[in-house]
């Protein structure tokens, strides 16, 4: 049987090898190819808003991995959701947000959720996801939306502790009123493992893993 081929599309080169190592654990047999444009993100966040003209080439991106071979394409970045859903429409192979199968297992997981972010641009796509996955479940939920203003700057600034660090608290305070945490990027999963034992008595879920076994599961 030919093998499967993987399409993604990345907003930033730094998901390249994360994706890569998570395709070789789960995938080893899919052939895989990434497309990366870092323009969608630095626009989305400049404008604060994902543009009809961003949401646009995103859907000429996903054309383009379809066009290269793709059986299924994922993209990486959540913030560009609603322009993934159109996409996902247009396009003949399946295409995946990657921030679905996490916003699913949240709702399967608690009632209450939470949703930490850095970017006000990533907490309100991811939150709305989750709202609306819960409605398709028909699962009642109680969301609580947290953003960690400055810590994007502060990482982009060069200063990866002074993220972490705010991160971190955001994750402990959250932890103490909700059932599951989705962080809405998955630059803060590092953080993760950092935290004191109180800090993970409930469930922390990062987008890119889960994801990438949903497609495993979908291709078996």
């Amino acid at each position: 049987m030919k093998a499967k081929t993987l399409g993604l599309v990345h907003t930033s080169a730094t998901l390249v090898p994360v994706f890569q190592k998570l395709c070789s654990e789960y995938l080893p047999n899919v052939n895989v190819f990434n497309i990366v444009d870092d323009s969608l993100i630095k626009d989305v966040i400049s404008r604060n808003e994902l543009t009809k003209l961003t949401s646009r080439r995103v859907v000429d991106h996903v054309a383009s991995a379809e066009a290269a071979g793709a059986d299924f394409i994922l993209v990486t970045c959540s913030s560009i959701g609603a322009a993934i859903e159109t996409a996902a429409g247009l396009t003949g192979v399946p295409v995946l947000r990657v921030d679905q199968p996490m916003a699913d297992l949240a709702v399967q997981t608690g009632k209450k959720i939470g949703v930490i972010a850095t970017l006000p641009t990533t907490l309100g796509p991811t939150s709305d996801l989750v709202k609306r996955r819960a409605a398709i479940a028909g699962k009642e939920i109680e969301l609580t939306s947290k953003l960690c203003e400055g810590a994007f700057e502060a990482l982009m600034g060069g200063n990866p502790e002074k993220h972490d660090e705010m991160v971190a608290k955001a994750l402990l305070e959250l932890s103490a009123v909700v059932d599951v945490i989705v962080l809405a990027q998955a630059s803060m999963s590092r953080v993760v493992d950092t935290l004191p034992d109180t800090g993970k008595r409930i469930p922390i879920l990062a987008s890119p893993a889960l994801a990438i076994q949903h497609i495993a599961n979908l291709i078996q």
